[in-house]
C-alpha cells in the first residue's frame, strides 16, 4: 500500500550487505521507504508484518532463499510485486523464478539506474492510476490487479507478460518486431538477450491455451508477433 505522504515502501532481502545498503541508499534518493533485511526467513517476517508496494528478493541468501520466499508469499495470495536479483546467468534460472510467479529478474551485477527504472516501473502497480480494463475478443486485462481474464476464468502475468499483453490488447492485429517489442518492454540498455522475448511470448500462450481464449499472438513469418481472434 501507499505511504500517507506519497512514499512508496520497498523491502530488500540481499545476503551481501554492502549492496544492501547501496540499493537502500539509491532507492531513498528517489524517495522510497525501504527496509533491508539479509536472509529470506526475516524476509518473510517482515512481509507478514508490513504492506510493501515492492520486494527485492536475491535469489541466493542463507535460511531461506529467495526461491522459497517468493513461493510462500505467492502461497500467500499476495500480488505485490517482486524483483529477483540473481548472480546466476543461466535463462532456466530466469525462467524458474518468473514461472513461480516473480515479475522481473535482475542479473548481477547491474546498473544502478537500470536498478532503480525495474523498481519503479513496478511500484507503478500499486499507484493506481491507469484505466482499470483492456478489452479484446474474449479477453480482458485488469490493469490494477495484474490479472488476464477469459470467460470466468483469471490468471496472473508477471510484470513482463503484463507489458506485452498491455502492448498488443491496446493495438490488437499490429504486428511487432521482436526487435520493437524487445526495446520497448526491456529497452535497449537490457543485458538480456532477444531470447527472453521469445520465453516470454511463450509463457503468454500457454495461459491463453489453459484459459481456452479464441485469442492468440501469432507469428508472422519474417515479421514479428500479432494479437489475433480466431474463429469458433
Amino acid at each position: 500500500m501507499e505511504l500517507g505522504d506519497g512514499i512508496m515502501r520497498v523491502l530488500i532481502a540481499e545476503d551481501e550487505m554492502e549492496l544492501a545498503e547501496a540499493l537502500k541508499f539509491l532507492l531513498e534518493k528517489n524517495r522510497f521507504s525501504v527496509d533491508v533485511v539479509h536472509d529470506g526467513e526475516e524476509a518473510l517476517e517482515r512481509f507478514q508484518g508490513t504492506a510493501y508496494d515492492v520486494i527485492v528478493l536475491d535469489i541466493m541468501m542463507p535460511k531461506v532463499d529467495g526461491m522459497e520466499a517468493l513461493a510462500r508469499i505467492r502461497g500467500s495470495g499476495s500480488a505485490v510485486p517482486v524483483l529477483m536479483l540473481t548472480a546466476r546467468a543461466g535463462i532456466e534460472d530466469r525462467v524458474a523464478g518468473l514461472e513461480a510467479g516473480a515479475d522481473d529478474y535482475l542479473p548481477k551485477p547491474f546498473a544502478s539506474r537500470e536498478f532503480i527504472a525495474r523498481v519503479k516501473a513496478l511500484s507503478r502497480r500499486s499507484a493506481g492510476y491507469a484505466e482499470a480494463f483492456l478489452v479484446f475478443g474474449d479477453l480482458r486485462l485488469d490493469r490494477n490487479r495484474y490479472l488476464l481474464g477469459c470467460g470466468e476464468q483469471w490468471v496472473r502475468l508477471n510484470n513482463k507478460e503484463f507489458q506485452l499483453m498491455e502492448l498488443f490488447l491496446r493495438h490488437p492485429q499490429f504486428v511487432f518486431s521482436t526487435d520493437h517489442l524487445m526495446d520497448k518492454i526491456w529497452g535497449q540498455d537490457s543485458e538480456s538477450g532477444i531470447d527472453v522475448v521469445w520465453t516470454h511470448i511463450g509463457f503468454v500462450r500457454r495461459k491463453l491455451r489453459e484459459m481456452g481464449s479464441r485469442v492468440e499472438i501469432r507469428t508472422i513469418r519474417g515479421a514479428g508477433y500479432s494479437l489475433e481472434e480466431t474463429g469458433c
